[in-house]
């Protein structure tokens, strides 16, 4: 990218008509590679979760896989409840009163080009539905938005055919990074929003379901920064997980369960849009769910495809607030089935 590409860019309004800042590219590339050199590399795996969840509730385990990056292993954490697919499998079997059996395939680093050897050994389980977070390396790589997003429709697609249900955790906004200082900040919360609305597009498109999961962090972390994050400032906390989890697990119900299931977990609030506009407003609204919606009976208007919105109330089985409480006995998993036994993390 050059200086004037860059300087384009980064002309940011400041609440005053015309006011711009101007930046080189020298400053980005300097920024980037202190950023780089604040934010640790990954030292050890993160913890694994894989097993039955509920293994003594009654029914055929449902069988959920998590793909991805880190956000989706679970890195910065310590025990295998507080990851998101601990969380997840935990969530969903309490609510629907069946077991779950969880596999972890996301890799720590992974860009949406690593999603293809991971769908491959998802497959091979036969899933019923499949969680994917990723994007964060497609952006701190500066991979073009439509290579990153060729390669999650194709994970999504392939998931569909196999008959699993798909929910897909969009980008989250890498602008709330503490490390990351303006102007890169500025950069990369438009980047990070720009490929959240392309992920929504083409994953709704192709028959999934999406999370936006945007700043939901942000706030918090500015707050609360060492109960929400992990050491790195970088990752998640458990706590932080939860949050996103949280955010997650009635869109995942929905793509799962019943009439009744969906009735249980959706929010008053509930608009139709054009997929364009609704992926634009969902890229701002973290915590919004969008999906294929129908008026009159078609799948497109005059703009396109038509997508619902779905803002969720849901936390964890409780009223979710601006600033939520986790619940420690939900952020605790049923008994769990693992090889040689049965647990609790």
């Amino acid at each position: 990218m050059n200086a004037r590409r860059v300087a384009k860019a980064t002309a940011i309004g400041a609440g005053v008509a015309g006011a711009a800042v101007v930046v080189s590219a020298g400053v980005i590339i300097g920024q980037a590679k202190a950023a780089r050199r604040v934010i640790p590399q990954a030292e050890a795996p993160p913890p694994r979760g894989d097993g039955v969840y509920g293994p003594r509730l009654p029914g055929k385990p449902i069988t959920m896989v998590v793909l991805g990056d880190s956000s989706a292993a679970g890195y910065g954490v310590h025990r295998p409840r507080e990851t998101p697919g601990a969380m997840l499998a935990t969530g969903v079997s309490r609510r629907l009163r069946r077991p779950v059996r969880l596999h972890r395939y996301a890799v720590v680093g992974a860009p949406s080009a690593g999603l293809t050897p991971q769908v491959e050994a998802a497959l091979e389980v036969e899933p019923d539905v499949a969680i994917i977070l990723v994007g964060g390396n497609d952006v701190t790589h500066r991979v073009p938005t439509s290579t990153a997003v060729r390669h999650l429709v194709n994970a999504v697609r392939d998931l569909r055919a196999a008959g699993a249900e798909v929910v897909v955790g969009t980008c989250p906004d890498l602008g709330t990074i503490r490390p990351i200082k303006p102007p890169l900040r500025w950069l990369t919360r438009h980047w990070s929003r720009q490929l959240a609305a392309a992920q929504t597009m083409a994953v709704v498109e192709a028959g999934g379901w999406t999370v936006s999961l945007g700043d939901m962090l942000g706030p918090r972390f500015s707050a609360e920064p060492t109960r929400l994050f992990s050491w790195d400032h970088f990752h998640p906390s458990a706590d932080g997980y939860a949050v996103a989890a949280a955010a997650l697990l009635p869109t995942v119900l929905a793509a799962l369960g019943t009439a009744e299931e969906r009735r249980l977990v959706l929010a008053p609030d509930e608009t139709v849009r054009s997929l364009t506009r609704a992926a634009h407003e969902a890229a701002r609204q973290p915590g919004t769910e969008v999906s294929g919606a129908q008026v009159a009976g078609r799948d497109r208007g005059p703009e396109g495809r038509w997508a619902q919105l779905r803002r969720r109330t849901a936390w964890f089985g409780h009223p979710r607030t601006d600033e939520p409480e986790t619940s420690v006995d939900a952020a605790v998993p049923l008994e769990r089935s693992v090889p040689g036994g049965t647990e609790r993390d």
